[in-house]
């Protein structure tokens, strides 16, 4: 079991900004039970809204956005790629988009499904908190959710809302999605780098558009060659961040035959690409 730091005591009141960070576990190929990714998530909100993002990703982008220096997104912490959306849940209007970002365009995606809950009579303490069994049957996979009333948020991870309460641990039947509840801190603001203009799109057409991905030279926004580390780095137009070997420059073909090569062996793989080579489905962008 975890543990569970609380950075406050006193009941959570709508008014106020809180923070949940879940540990998310995930088996991006379901062959290899072994290749487990884990990475950290904050689902933030303030009574009104809720944002569910990758913590790494947020910081970074945060301090970009202020000294716009490519340096500090060279020495930030990383992150799965497969996690750089974020999902908005609007309580008031029972509404959720799902945004991401394909290339130099930004995409919103409004989610219309949440999932059908049916809570079962089992009651277990995870980390000191009351928690109660529930069960869904969701965009094809079978979730197990733990939810406490201790607190008036009845929100959870990713697009799992619709309960009492607030989730504290969720999973799939086949353990390949394992969300935990790690962290409660009260915060002074919340997610704030929506983008300002989006494509909307439906969820067909998003997965479309993604599987439609190649790489190429134009998605290069600038490369830093540094002879004495050997390596090079690299920034793609939608953000993302690669450090390659410079001996593996050398041993690949030029053109594009050689940009798909850097990608592949220093996992330059974006969503869209790791779709194409894992079993459909397993991602969560892709089947949720």
């Amino acid at each position: 079991m975890y543990k569970l730091l609380f950075f406050f005591i006193v009941s959570l009141v709508s008014a106020q900004n809180y923070r949940f960070v879940y540990e998310y576990k995930m088996k991006p190929d379901v062959k290899k039970k072994d290749s487990i990714v884990t990475d950290y998530m904050n689902l933030d909100t303030n009574g009104k809204k809720s944002y569910f993002y990758n913590a790494v990703k947020y910081e970074r982008d945060s301090l970009y956005a202020i000294t716009k220096s490519y340096k500090d997104l060279l020495s930030a912490k990383s992150y799965d790629q497969n996690l750089s959306y974020v999902v908005e849940k609007d309580y008031s209007k029972k509404e959720m988009n799902f945004y991401d970002k394909f290339k130099t365009v930004n995409l919103s995606v409004p989610e219309n499904e949440t999932p059908k809950w049916k809570i079962e009579k089992e009651f277990l303490i995870i980390n000191h908190i009351n928690c109660r069994k529930a069960m869904a049957d969701y965009k094809g996979r079978i979730w197990e959710a733990w939810f406490s009333k201790d607190y008036p948020v009845n929100d959870g991870p990713y697009k799992f809302s619709g309960l009492p309460g607030l989730v504290v641990s969720l999973k799939d039947s086949e353990n390949n999605h394992i969300f935990n509840l790690i962290q409660i801190k009260k915060v002074k603001g919340i997610f704030s780098l929506l983008p300002k203009s989006t494509k909307k799109m439906t969820f067909a057409e998003y997965k479309k558009t993604m599987n439609g991905f190649t790489f190429t030279n134009e998605d290069i926004q600038s490369m830093n060659i540094n002879k004495q580390t050997g390596n090079a780095d690299i920034q793609l137009k939608d953000g993302f961040i690669a450090r390659v070997g410079l001996d593996e420059m050398k041993n690949k073909e030029s053109g594009r035959r050689n940009c798909q090569a850097f990608k592949k062996n220093q996992q330059l793989y974006r969503k869209k690409l790791i779709t194409k080579r894992l079993s459909p489905g397993n991602l969560l962008f892709f089947e949720i």
